[in-house]
């Protein structure tokens, strides 16, 4: 299930630097992308403690998940940006992990596992040297 947070986030704008030639010094086009993660009326709350779990590291101490953009030479080429790589990070986030089933190992793998130990074995103890009395 996908969830669309784009109502929710909070644009805030800055000059970036990068390509754009003097343009950079005058226009603000870096976006800030924030979205208070625990206020979202859109993601229940098994959600919400997944996304906070799995995106700690883009989240701030006040609780808003951070995502900025400066890539494009607009401001609305960045905000585009700025709503694609969240949808995607919290709906990236929100995907459960499947639990893994151990499988038993199959017998004659396990008699095959034996056999080699033996063989092993024995190719080890022809290395031994030979005391007087063994032969």
């Amino acid at each position: 299930m996908k969830i669309d947070i784009t109502p929710e986030i909070i644009f805030q704008t800055a000059r970036s630097g990068g390509k754009g030639g003097q343009n950079v010094n005058k226009v603000e086009t870096m976006v800030e992308g924030r979205w208070l993660v625990n206020e979202s009326q859109l993601a229940n709350d098994e959600q919400k403690s997944l996304i906070q779990q799995k995106l700690a590291n883009k989240i701030t101490a006040e609780g808003y998940l951070l995502v900025k953009s400066q890539t494009e030479r607009s401001q609305m080429g960045n905000k585009e940006e700025v709503i694609r790589k969240m949808n995607e990070l919290v709906n990236q986030a929100i995907i459960k992990k499947k639990l893994r089933i151990a499988t038993k190992l199959p017998k004659a793998v396990k008699e095959k596992i034996l056999e080699t130990k033996k063989q092993r074995s024995s190719i080890k103890q022809n290395r031994k040297r030979l005391k007087p009395g063994d032969y």
